[in-house]
């Protein structure tokens, strides 16, 4: 595996710990999540917490973003409540964003040591749900 790192988009880093730190209130939303579509637009979310399992902050936004006809995200990244800093997505998240977006790159690492890698180089040998699928005809 070939891991290589990318320019770190600090002012999406600043957008979802704004959102951590404004909107994250109690149990039920304890995570952020900001993406950069294509377009250059920053679309933000939080998670909905439930015993039942609820969605990670990262999937929340990929509704926010497609509700706001951003389909075409390029970079995402994950940053919990109470200054808990950038926080890299679950094993879930990591499969539902490789199969949205394989050329997704995410930010991940700990305070001035973060690092933008590709989805790919965080599930490596993955299961690519696309790649499985039976032709309709």
């Amino acid at each position: 595996m070939t891991s290589q790192t990318h320019p770190v988009d600090h002012e999406l880093v600043q957008a979802a710990a704004h959102v951590a730190r404004t909107r994250c209130r109690g149990d039920n939303h304890t995570m952020a999540a900001a993406a950069r579509a294509r377009d250059g637009r920053i679309i933000t979310a939080v998670n909905a917490y439930h015993f039942t399992g609820g969605p990670c902050a990262e999937l929340v936004l990929l509704g926010s973003a497609a509700a706001q006809g951003a389909y075409e995200l390029e970079t995402i990244v994950a940053v919990g409540d109470r200054d808990r800093g950038v926080v890299p997505p679950c094993g879930r998240c990591r499969q539902v964003l490789l199969d949205y977006f394989p050329d997704l790159e995410v930010i991940v690492g700990e305070g001035t040591r973060t690092r933008t890698v590709r989805i790919t180089d965080l599930l490596p040998e993955s299961y690519v749900w696309a790649d499985h699928q039976l032709d309709a005809e």
